[in-house]
């Protein structure tokens, strides 16, 4: 092998860092045949890359140099001469994207699947240049567009670029070919190349300027070198193989749009048979992708997504019968995945579909892209590279195809972030014909896209969509066209709205179907997201909203859930796994089958929080073992981070549940229904503290479709404030509510007898576990006052808990004891009084309650020690039971009674859950 110092490496780019030292003395040994053999050669022609006969397998290395490399880049063996191209569904179309090409490994994958392939007859694979790899970081194509870039502004640094590409290629090649006559070819077929872009490079660096025509020479190199690897590789594992340049096959124009590219089919057919008439019709032709030639010859690109386009190209020129993308996706999703982690790899798309969902950025072919397909009717799956198993997405629009991957009205989701709505209004603008006309022509003036369109039909104001950064240039340009018309009223505003996104819903299946457009619209709304504007065409492949930046992606879960996941799916967070909220985690548990299986809802517990620990999933926590997840795996409790949490889901339905009775967590409630979360609670503290407070969170609830629940805050699981508006929402006057509201307190009097201490009850009520762990909780009255209150404001009194007289149970002389337990021991000596009231009651044929009351004539509530007639219902409880008495004007003679258990965790949980199943219902659950 020739010396590294030899004569002829001053052929090699100089510049160039240093190599490794085999692939180093590989070149320089290569380079000198290469010249010997121009030297050898009268006159030399740069040779197209062809078919390799099996022979050229073995690896020769006992000739002598100047017949090594003549042997090297000689012409290949005849084949049979084509007058024509065969066509037909005989083809198949294969295209591997850069990173399914990125290594030696990976170019070897895709030729044992291109090899798999050929019992279904002849195939052409399209590449794309390599792309990067941990192992091999280089992405070609943006090196050489780098490399031109640094060259127009006269930075030689470009020669390390490409010294970076040739190392990448050499050492792919060695490790793809191993050492013998195909690697020889290959290096010395780079080597040339290397050396025309080195001299076009310096010609670019002395100008200090590209061209679109030296830009395109460069690029599609990476096609060039990576489709001769792929081809070579075939051809080693004994394939009939051919590698075809696409430059001398593609025939393109450039478009009116200045681009994009138009295929000149008449010429690249009879392109196309001019190369079988060389070349013949092997079973595997690899072409490259993204390059090709204008009419004149020159060579030039597809442009954007030129690679897929080659494919699709080929698909039409060959008539084929399938064409494949393989890529690093599985194939299109319903929504981005990085936004939406539920969603769903698409089984099929139309044509149109795809168009749609291209336009939105979702990761599917251009709609210029599948022309060529549509105009054979060739289908295109989206396939994995990397994981072989999974379907991937078939495009079609052929019927039969989408009657057996089934209807999906909405087939995905999509945004466009980052736009600012235009608003042109004015009174002067109804009915004038050409007005719409103006203001689109001065954005095309302006340079300016449109990406959404709304327009009142009297032409009272034109609302359009642009990108945020073309904002500013759009309202200046319409300003200054407007100017006259501004001036004199006729045009009353050109204003611009920024930090808008554009959210769409693509189905070529939601056409004339009823319904679509009110679903999307209520799961935005009873997402507390606000549409700014809409757009819709009468084809309804799409209905589009424009929103708030700051509403993207929870707007996107909130539809995406709404058409894909369970027909209702709600994200739960609980505040306490105390009795209460540990007890409705297990009913839940319980029941959630059944939820799932009969009623379509779909509950998800999201985020569990004490006082101290919570724990958090993005999908859901496990409720079979969700107690040992919370000692185990939880971490220290911030109810700012829960409330982000719960409110950033891509569950459609957010709530949170507080089953805790701390003055802690109803100080959020406003903050986390302004975020858009349902709230559920047995807690008292809002809805009796402050009016104020609980006077702005029913306008919130008002104003919103956050819904605010709180069922057992009053009487536990017992349907009291279901029933109370009931009455109200029919048109019933209330007159009166009274009741025993406490389950401690209706087990103190329903126990308290002649013969038995009032002080002897309470003790035994506390070893029952019936009061608070100090009784003067429940003997204040507190509690129940709290409930007199709520149900005054049901009512539409404005009462604030200082307003409500509490008749408390605990002797003045006690309120100040330290601690419970002193309590209970000085309780007896205070039972004297209590006495007297039992005699005097029972001496008239009475008992003692102690009662809640709403005096809704007067405007009043109070919480006193009442004396009932044994016959009256309050004197026929027992145990901890609550009744309330409901007095209104179509219940005047007899009050409407609620009777039942009215504490308990058990009850208490069932009410929340109550409440849960409620809001379900209201959020579109079945009934």
């Amino acid at each position: 092998m020739a010396s590294p110092q030899c004569l002829h490496s001053r052929s090699i780019p100089s510049q160039l860092p240093p190599v490794s030292q085999q692939s180093k003395a590989l070149l320089c040994d290569l380079e000198c045949r290469r010249l010997s053999s121009r030297h050898a050669s009268a006159s030399h022609k740069p040779q197209v890359p062809a078919r390799q006969s099996r022979s050229y397998l073995k690896p020769q290395q006992s000739r002598p140099p100047q017949v090594a490399v003549a042997a090297a880049l000689a012409e290949p063996e005849a084949t049979e001469a084509l007058e024509e191209c065969p066509r037909g569904a005989q083809w198949q179309i294969h295209k591997f994207g850069g990173t399914c090409v990125a290594t030696a490994d990976r170019i070897r994958e895709a030729a044992r699947l291109i090899a798999s392939g050929q019992q279904q007859g002849q195939q052409v694979v399209v590449v794309s240049a390599m792309g990067s790899h941990p192992t091999s970081p280089v992405k070609v194509t943006d090196l050489l567009l780098k490399m031109v870039d640094r060259a127009s502004r006269r930075d030689q640094s470009f020669l390390l670029d490409l010294a970076a590409i040739q190392e990448k290629h050499v050492e792919t090649a060695k490790q793809l070919l191993g050492d013998g006559r195909a690697l020889n070819r290959f290096v010395a077929r780079i080597l040339d190349d290397i050396g025309n872009l080195k001299a076009m490079l310096q010609a670019i660096a002395i100008a200090g300027m590209s061209t679109d025509s030296f830009s395109d020479f460069v690029v599609g190199h990476g096609e060039l070198w990576c489709a001769q690897l792929l081809s070579s590789a075939l051809q080693q594992a004994g394939l009939d193989a051919a590698f075809m340049d696409t430059r001398e096959v593609l025939v393109v124009s450039p478009a009116s749009d200045g681009t994009t590219v138009d295929v000149e089919y008449p010429a690249s057919n009879a392109k196309l048979d001019a190369w079988a008439h060389t070349n013949g019709a092997p079973q595997v032709i690899v072409a490259t992708g993204f390059i090709a030639s204008n009419p004149q010859g020159q060579v030039t690109t597809l442009k954007r997504n030129g690679s897929d386009y080659s494919a699709t190209i080929m698909g039409a020129l060959f008539q084929a019968s399938h064409i494949t993308i393989w890529t690093d996706v599985d194939g299109v999703y319903s929504a981005d995945p990085r936004k939406v982690p539920e969603s769903q790899c698409l089984v099929n798309l139309s044509y149109h579909e795809a168009w749609e969902l291209s336009y939105f950025g979702a990761n599917v072919l251009h709609p210029r892209t599948t022309l060529p397909a549509m105009k054979y009717n060739i289908p295109i799956s989206i396939r994995n590279f990397f994981h072989l198993s999974a379907p991937g997405t078939r495009i079609t629009d052929v019927q039969a195809d989408i009657e057996r991957a089934g209807v999906q009205l909405v087939k995905g989701f999509a945004t466009i972030d980052h736009v600012a709505l235009i608003n042109v209004e004015g009174t002067g603008m109804v009915g004038v014909p050409g007005t719409a006309s103006t203001i689109f022509s001065t954005m095309r003036d302006a340079d300016v896209n449109v990406s959404m369109i709304s327009q009142a039909s009297s032409e009272h104001s034109v609302c359009f969509a642009v990108r945020q950064s073309d904002g500013v240039r759009a309202i200046n340009a319409l300003q200054a066209r407007f100017a006259e018309a501004i001036s004199a009223g006729r045009v009353s505003k050109v204003e611009k709205i920024d930090d808008c996104c554009i959210l769409a819903a693509v189905g070529q299946q939601m056409a004339s179907r009823k319904g679509v457009a009110a679903t999307m619209f209520a799961a935005l709304a009873k997402a507390n997201i606000n549409i700014r504007c809409i757009a819709q065409g009468c084809s309804e492949y799409n209905i589009t909203v424009l929103i708030d930046q700051r509403d993207s992606v929870r707007a996107l879960r909130a539809v995406h859930g709404r058409f894909y996941l369970a027909k209702l799916t709600i994200g739960l967070g609980v505040v306490g796994p105390g009795a209460i909220g540990r007890t409705f985690i297990n009913q839940l548990y319980q029941q959630r089958e059944e939820l799932r299986e009969e009623f379509d809802i779909d509950v998800r517990v999201l985020g569990i929080t004490g006082s101290s620990r919570m724990l958090l999933s993005d999908t859901a926590i496990s409720l079979d073992d969700w107690q040992e997840q919370y000692n185990s795996e939880s971490q220290p409790a911030d109810l700012e981070r829960f409330r982000d949490h719960l409110a950033s889901s891509y569950v459609p339905n957010t709530v949170i549940i507080d089953a805790t009775a701390s003055d802690v967590p109803p100080q959020h409630y406003l903050e986390w229904m302004r975020r858009g979360i349902h709230i559920i609670t047995p807690n008292k503290k809002l809805n009796s503290g402050p009016l104020a407070q609980y006077q702005e969170l029913r306008r919130i609830q008002r104003d919103s479709y956050i819904h605010f629940l709180y069922e057992a805050t009053v009487g536990a699981g017992l349907p009291i404030i279901a029933t109370l508006k009931h009455l109200v929402d029919t048109g019933d006057r209330i007159t009166k509510i009274e009741g025993i509201f406490s389950g401690t307190l209706s087990y103190i009097f329903n126990s308290l007898t002649p013969d038995r201490t009032f002080s002897s009850v309470v003790s035994e009520a506390k070893e029952n576990g019936f009061t608070e762990p100090d009784p003067r909780d429940d003997l204040s009255g507190t509690d129940v006052a709290r409930k007199v209150t709520i149900l005054a404001r049901e009512c539409g009194l404005d009462l604030d808990l200082s307003d409500i007289p509490i008749e408390s149970l605990v002797p003045e002389q006690l309120e100040s004891v330290a601690s419970p337990d002193d309590f209970m021991a000085q309780l007896p000596q205070y039972d004297g009084a209590m006495q007297a009231q039992m005699a005097a009651a029972e001496a008239a044929g009475e008992c003692l309650r102690f009662v809640g009351v709403v005096d809704c004539k007067a405007g009043a509530g109070s919480v006193k020690l009442g004396r009932y007639p044994k016959s009256h219902a309050f004197a026929q409880l027992q145990g901890s039971d609550n009744i309330i008495a409901f007095t209104t004007q179509r219940y005047s003679v007899q009050p409407l009674i609620v009777r039942g258990p009215g504490a308990g965790a058990e009850v208490t949980a069932g009410g929340v859950f109550s409440d849960l199943l409620r809001l379900a219902a209201y959020l579109g659950a079945p009934s």
